[in-house]
């Protein structure tokens, strides 16, 4: 497994989790990465992408200001802290790696895919 993904859990409304997302360095080096969710019945979408080395971020706007993304590029580790989470929020949260662009924004700009970690928020 090139990207694992965890930190997925049960949450009430308002309440905060920290994904993390592990790699390996020979995939993880020099390459912007991202968050994606896809809730029941929906479609993919983009959450949040960092750059390399972790200057740039871009967030979605149904998110932003709740959601932060960092990296530690000694430790090859990826994180979505997730604050005032709502019932919508409820997703499979998956990381991913940008192929070769500085901040990727879609989901075809991504090229390694982890398994998702699922996001349960309880009003």
């Amino acid at each position: 497994v090139q990207l694992q993904a965890s930190g997925g859990g049960l949450v009430q409304v308002g309440g905060s989790l920290r994904l993390s997302c592990a790699a390996s360095e020979r995939i993880f080096s020099h390459y912007a990465m991202g968050w994606f969710r896809q809730a029941p019945g929906k479609e993919r979408e983009f959450v949040a992408a960092i750059s390399w080395p972790g200057v740039k971020t871009a967030y979605a706007g149904t998110v932003k200001g709740r959601f932060t993304i960092s990296r530690d590029n000694v430790k090859n580790m990826v994180y979505l802290q997730m604050d005032s989470l709502n019932v919508e929020d409820t997703a499979v949260y998956y990381c991913a790696r940008g192929g070769g662009y500085y901040l990727p924004q879609s989901a075809p700009e991504y090229d390694v895919w982890g398994q998702g970690t699922l996001v349960t928020v309880s009003s």
